[in-house]
C-alpha cells in the first residue's frame, strides 16, 4: 500500500513537511510506503470555472502548463493521501488552496477517484488559525467520501522555524497517533476488500437556490 502526501509550504522541509514526516513514519512502520510531493514551491494556476473537468471526464484539469494532472494520476494509484498546509490568514495557503481546487473537482466529477480512499491532513502554524485551516483542508476529503482517520486532537503542529515543532510534544503526539489510526484504517479496508461489498456510489444531486 502507498500514500501520497501534499506539503503546501514553500519551504520543502519547514513544520509542515515536519508534521507529514512524523505520520509517514508511522506508517512505513506498518509497510506503508509514503511519496512527499511538494506543492508550495511550485507556480499553481487556481480553478478558472471552465467547467471542461466536468464536460470532458478525461480525468484531467484544462490548464495543462502546471503537473496538477500529474499529481491527480497520482492520487488516482494510492491508497492514502494526506493535505499538509502552513497556516496563512488563518487559512491554507495560496499555492496549496489552488491545486487542491483544480485537483478536487476533477476527481470528483470523474466518478468519484477517491472515494473510499483513507485521507488526512494535517496543519503547521506558529500561533493562531490552525483548526480552521485543518477544517478546510478536510472539507476536500469530506466531499470526496473519503475514510478520514483520528488523532487524539486536532491535527495541528506548533512551530516557528523549520524543525521548532519537534519540539510540541504535544503536536508530535498528535501526528504519530494520526499516523498510526491511518495504518490501521488502511490495513482494515485492504482486508475487507472482496469480503464485505461497497456501497453504491449516487450520482450527485445539486439543488441551485437560485433558478
Amino acid at each position: 500500500m502507498k500514500v501520497l502526501a501534499f506539503n503546501g509550504s514553500p519551504k520543502k522541509e519547514g513544520n509542515t513537511y515536519h508534521a507529514i514526516k512524523i505520520v509517514a513514519d508511522e506508517l512505513k512502520k506498518e509497510g506503508i510506503d509514503t511519496e512527499i510531493i511538494h506543492v508550495g514551491d511550485k507556480t499553481i494556476k487556481g480553478c478558472i470555472a471552465c467547467g471542461y473537468c466536468s464536460k470532458n471526464k478525461n480525468e484531467k484539469c484544462a490548464i495543462k502548463d502546471d503537473e496538477v494532472n500529474g499529481w491527480i494520476q497520482k492520487m488516482k494509484e494510492t491508497d492514502g493521501v494526506i493535505l499538509g498546509s502552513p497556516v496563512y490568514y488563518s487559512a491554507i495557503s495560496g499555492t496549496m488552496k489552488s491545486f487542491l481546487d483544480r485537483a478536487f473537482v476533477v476527481t470528483n466529477v470523474n466518478d468519484g477517484m477517491l472515494r473510499h480512499k483513507v485521507g488526512a491532513s494535517v496543519v503547521a502554524v506558529r500561533r493562531s488559525g490552525g483548526v480552521p485551516t485543518f477544517n478546510q483542508l478536510n472539507n476536500y476529503i469530506n466531499y470526496s467520501e473519503m475514510i478520514m482517520p483520528t488523532s487524539n486532537y486536532w491535527n495541528v503542529i506548533h512551530g516557528t522555524n523549520p524543525g521548532e515543532a519537534l519540539q510540541d510534544e504535544e503536536g508530535v503526539q498528535i501526528m504519530r497517533v494520526l499516523g498510526k489510526n491511518m495504518a490501521w484504517i488502511m490495513q482494515l479496508i485492504e482486508n475487507g476488500k472482496n469480503t464485505v461489498k461497497n456501497p453504491q456510489r449516487e450520482s450527485k444531486i445539486f439543488t441551485n437556490f437560485i433558478r
